[in-house]
């Protein structure tokens, strides 16, 4: 973690407060040089040399790593302080201080997985791509897949095959892929190479697909496929660029693992009945598949778009790259050092790291910049910054939460996302659908933050924990919020007359938020703990279940309430408490006297006996369906010397 914060104000370009930085921080801020990365250089190496540095420099980087390399030094970090808050208009210091808390924060491993790819290549198309495996087979191993009747190429430094490829799956070192029709080449022979038999079915590896076919994607979000490089074969330059790609995909290659699975928690189905899809629905690399009671997830498709962890109601799907606590910790750190440094009145602008750090970059160049108050928040994953995350910023002390969408985010998450946080905080989350840097900073100038009404708090806890305390600090005189459909949270709605009570839905609750009383027929339940999956609607024999979404902000959410009970049934004959008694003589009165196997008043009875009474009545009747042939006599010694004397 750096300690020396050194700073350049960009050739006068921005005004830097050291003094009020290095208070709200706590680090040791050097004195503000104008062009360090000029003729000023010597003076940055003697700052290098102090250790423990952070250079508030992000567009010469790379010169000053090559002058640290050179001199034998190291250096911590780097912080962009002059495009996110040096070039906007008003006073930055408080921003300023916020940024460079941030990045000098301890931030965990990033947890991943090696990768090989020993440079297994196919290439399917046509002439384009023959010529595209010419240049790829002095480095790659390739096979290129040509339609049914293409020449076949006479170059034997490469394979070459005709055929269908009717299926592809995996993803970079490990693709599987099966072809119909495929012709191998016959070697032997003068003129055109002749073919092998068409074999269906046939299945092959391999580490590098590049398709040139100019047909549909072998994926969906193949962009987002690892490995699987495509280009339209009538644009050169893109062809081209495939061919450079593939050429330097051989070796070994971490894959972070971006999420993580508690299956225990997964809310997906129980016996076989289903529930929560949501990750499922919104996956779009198809990276998530049903594995029975829960998902699974393929780590090596997975592409980290955060969606799933977004969507998951009970947590049992996490984003782990980093780990959802430390967005948390971010953002309760960047306003609390706001404050601290004499800030009133933040907003945070949460943004991808391409296209929000180039809008950012381009608005502050030629532009108004961002406004004094608003903070910017760089994540990996866009759609996984949901309404718990949303909800956090707010209780941690920002007053909005503006969103800024790049063309490659998905829509249909954040949007629903931000819809939920809104119903709670109305007014205060604001998606920024903008490509022009001009309109990002007219949008965050033209807005108004909402007077703060809470003090701020510290989120902690499940994302789940995190939302409701947010929801109770921002709306601390509310008591039940209405939620739009789909949303996580909420209650169960039962049809008292229509229920019997039979509990299916306690046993398949996976969330426990449904429960019994083992002393009398009782539904009890617990709001906080519902997720609203929908299995108990779906496995309730009477359709006695609805769902309705709402937030309840109230104690009562905490415990269990009765949603319905009854009377127990006493025996007639040993008095034992058993059963609900409105379903015991709904039962008497449906079969007693009309169904054969309770005909005589004794079977009809038994209906109304306990199990046990009810065994040793059917045991001592006439008709016990227990009751075998009379035993036969058992035979003694008498028996068998009389056998004898009578031979």
């Amino acid at each position: 973690m750096a300690k020396n914060l050194v700073l350049c104000d960009c050739l006068g370009s921005q005004s830097i407060d050291a003094a009020r930085i290095s208070e709200a921080t706590g680090l040791r801020c050097s004195k503000v040089y104008t062009g360090l990365c000029l003729d000023q250089s010597a003076q940055a190496l003697r700052e290098m040399a102090q250790g423990d540095v952070m250079i508030a420099c992000q567009q010469e980087r790379a010169q000053f790593e090559t002058l640290a390399e050179e001199a034998g030094f190291e250096v911590s970090g780097f912080v962009d302080l002059r495009d996110r808050a040096g070039w906007g208009e008003g006073d930055s210091a408080p921003k300023m201080a916020a940024l460079a808390a941030e990045a000098v924060m301890a931030m965990p491993l990033q947890k991943s997985v090696d990768v090989i790819s020993e440079g297994t290549c196919l290439v399917i198309g046509g002439d384009i791509a023959v010529q595209a495996a010419i240049d790829l087979c002095e480095t790659l191993a390739v096979t290129v897949l040509l339609p049914k009747g293409a020449e076949m190429p006479l170059d034997r430094r490469f394979d070459a095959v005709t055929g269908s490829l009717r299926m592809a799956s995996g993803a970079l070192g490990g693709f599987s892929v099966k072809f119909d029709g495929l012709q191998q080449i016959i070697p032997g022979g003068r003129g055109d190479f002749a073919l092998a038999e068409p074999q269906d079915g046939a299945v092959s590896d391999c580490d590098i697909i590049v398709d040139l076919s100019g047909g549909q994607p072998l994926f969906p979000a193949h962009e987002k496929r690892e490995g699987y490089l495509r280009a339209d074969p009538a644009h050169p330059p893109s062809v081209a660029a495939v061919v450079l790609q593939a050429a330097q995909l051989v070796g070994t290659f971490e894959k972070p693992l971006y999420v993580k699975l508690e299956p225990s928690l997964c809310a997906h189905s129980r016996a076989e009945q289903p529930a929560c899809s949501n990750c499922l629905n919104v996956c779009p690399t198809g990276a998530i598949t049903s594995a029975g009671e829960h998902v699974a997830i393929d780590p090596m498709i997975c592409a980290g778009c955060g969606s799933c962890s977004a969507v998951c109601p009970s947590g049992a799907i996490s984003y782990d790259a980093p780990p959802v606590e430390t967005v948390f910790r971010r953002m309760h750190l960047l306003a609390s050092t706001y404050r601290k440094a004499g800030g009133k009145s933040a907003r945070l602008l949460v943004h991808e790291a391409d296209h929000g750090r180039e809008m950012i970059a381009l608005a502050a160049r030629y532009g108004r910049g961002l406004p004094h108050d608003v903070i910017p928040l760089e994540v990996d994953a866009l759609a996984g910054f949901g309404h718990a995350e949303m909800l956090g910023a707010l209780a941690s002390g920002f007053l909005a939460v503006d969103v800024l969408l790049s063309p490659r985010t998905e829509r249909d998450v954040i949007e629903g996302q931000a819809a939920l946080a809104e119903a709670i905080t109305q007014g205060r989350i604001r998606l920024l659908d903008v490509t022009d840097p001009d309109a990002l900073s007219a949008a965050l100038y033209g807005m108004t933050a909402p007077a703060q009404n809470a003090a701020p708090v510290l989120p902690m806890g499940s994302r789940r924990q995190i939302a409701r305390l947010s929801a109770r600090t921002l709306q601390p005189e509310a008591d039940i919020i209405a939620l739009p459909d789909g949303a996580p949270y909420g209650v169960v709605l039962l049809d008292t007359d229509a229920c019997t009570l039979c509990l299916s839905c306690v046993s398949l609750c996976p969330s426990g938020a449904l429960g019994e009383n083992p002393d009398k027929p009782q539904l009890r339940f617990q709001e906080d703990a519902c997720l609203q999956c929908g299995l108990c609607a779906n496995i309730c024999p009477e359709q006695a279940i609805t769902l309705g979404p709402r937030f309840n902000l109230t104690d009562a959410a905490l415990s269990q309430v009765v949603l319905h009970e009854e009377d127990p049934f006493a025996c007639i004959e040993c008095g034992t408490l058993f059963g609900v008694k409105s379903t015991v003589e709904r039962i008497t009165e449906k079969l007693a006297g009309k169904h054969s196997m309770f005909g005589t008043s004794q079977a009809a009875r038994m209906i109304q006996m306990c199990e046990g009474c009810r065994i040793q009545a059917q045991f001592h009747s006439q008709d016990n369906p227990f009751q075998g042939a009379e035993r036969p006599r058992v035979r003694t010694t008498d028996d068998y010397l009389s056998k004898r004397k009578d031979h």
